[in-house]
């Protein structure tokens, strides 16, 4: 019997609802159901009850860790678990620590970097980061042609995103209909509902968009349409969204905040249950929310930034409405030097709220439909876990591990005349 291959992950914690645990659970569940693997977790960016390993099935072990770990707890598992490939996801900054000690790793084992930096210009200041890893896979066209312009000699694969279509479906008229009515007030019913699902974070513009979206419904009527915003509205990281409500006099739910913790299949019935779902972020790597929201055939609005250009539209047919940045600054800090910032206007925000209000059910299910099949085809879940199944298997076989560990040379003699 072939012995499994071993894979340690780093990531947001795999059973978190963010982007990133969601992506890495899809990845691990296809690479369990081949048999080939065995995985560690390294379950990250999350308040632990207890930091006990959790056994989630038979060749799946989740290590709590904060932050996504330190250089004692990977030299540890390391050393105790002997894995084949280290595979690791989010911002590059969060892995500082891991590529100092790059040298340590890949002697032993190959690094593959799952990447999602989201905008240009071209970040020059990761090259060193970029070339410390033996792959690159990346979520968007946009990520991928960064690495591929910012370090040539790494391979890198693209390899975008994708979402369980099973889940993720479409409500015919009826069920939508009675989802409205078993969870709305008879009010807002028949209201044009537009959904918002985000962090709220600076970069994601909810207090823009509440302000804004005001200023629509002053034109429409405040009977006619309302938002539902999924999010913390208190998170440290953002706006008191309460009181930028009570600000605007919104107390009749012409915005109501949904803050409840969903499994997948509740976040499918708000998609649903919307008309619309916008995303206008200043910067967005991938975008999982508008993605999801096509999945159940419900159209967006979104910035034409990131990974939320290949999602809108497949360059002749539209799955929502795009909105061009109307100004673009170059934000930074000490980490980051510098990155693009694309703001959309309040202009041409409210102009495309006008456009899918005025749409009739029929052109937004439509539109929705399209992106439907814009996913299935071109982001079909099944080959989502096949690519990583046959990724990680030729990483495994052309770089080896341990004792077998090819194509990694960890220092070399230079001669000094």
């Amino acid at each position: 019997m072939n012995k499994k291959i071993k894979i340690l992950t780093l990531s947001d914690h795999p059973l978190s609802p963010s982007g990133v645990g969601t992506q890495t659970k899809y990845m691990i569940d296809a690479l369990l159901e081949t048999g080939k693997y065995e995985i560690i977790s390294f379950g990250g960016a999350i308040k632990h009850e207890s930091y006990e390993p959790m056994k989630i099935a038979e060749d799946w072990v989740v290590v709590p860790v904060d932050g996504y770990g330190t250089p004692e707890a990977i030299r540890s598992v390391i050393r105790n678990e002997k894995p084949d490939i280290l595979w690791f996801m989010t911002d590059p900054r969060f892995y500082d620590w891991l590529w100092d000690i790059e040298n340590e790793v890949r002697a032993n084992l190959p690094m593959v970097y799952y990447h999602v930096w989201d905008n240009k210009p071209y970040p020059m200041f990761n090259r060193p980061s970029y070339l410390s890893n033996d792959l690159i896979a990346t979520i968007s066209k946009v990520t991928d042609d960064v690495v591929r312009n910012v370090t040539p000699e790494v391979e890198c694969v693209y390899l975008p995103h994708s979402v369980d279509t099973n889940i993720f479906k479409p409500f015919s008229v009826a069920e939508k209909k009675a989802f409205r009515v078993e969870n709305l007030e008879e009010a807002n019913r028949d209201k044009v509902i537009f959904f918002w699902n985000n962090r709220n974070a600076r970069r994601k513009q909810t207090g823009s968009i509440m302000f804004w979206f005001k200023e629509f419904l002053d034109e429409v009527g405040h009977d006619k349409a309302m938002m539902v915003m999924h999010t913390d509205p208190r998170d440290p990281h953002g706006q008191d969204m309460y009181a930028i409500l009570d600000d605007l006099r919104l107390l009749d739910g012409q915005i109501s905040i949904s803050t409840g913790k969903y499994p997948l299949e509740g976040l499918a019935n708000l998609y649903n249950m919307a008309d619309c779902t916008i995303n206008i972020s200043d910067a967005e790597g991938f975008g999982l929310a508008t993605f999801e929201s096509l999945c159940c055939g419900t159209p967006i609005i979104v910035n034409m930034t990131g990974g939320l250009q290949e999602q809108v539209t497949n360059g002749e047919e539209w799955f929502g409405i795009g909105i061009e940045p109307a100004s673009r600054a170059i934000i930074g800090s000490q980490d980051v030097p510098w990155i693009y910032e694309d703001r959309v206007s309040k202009e041409d925000f409210i102009a495309a709220l006008h456009k899918m209000y005025n749409m009739t059910p029929e052109q937004r299910q439509g539109m929705g439909q399209g992106g439907r099949d814009h996913i299935e085809k071109n982001y079909g879940f099944e080959s989502y876990g096949k690519r990583w199944d046959e990724l990680l298997t030729k990483v495994h076989e052309t770089h080896g591990s341990w004792e077998n560990r090819k194509n990694y040379q960890a220092w070399r003699l230079i001669e000094i005349p």
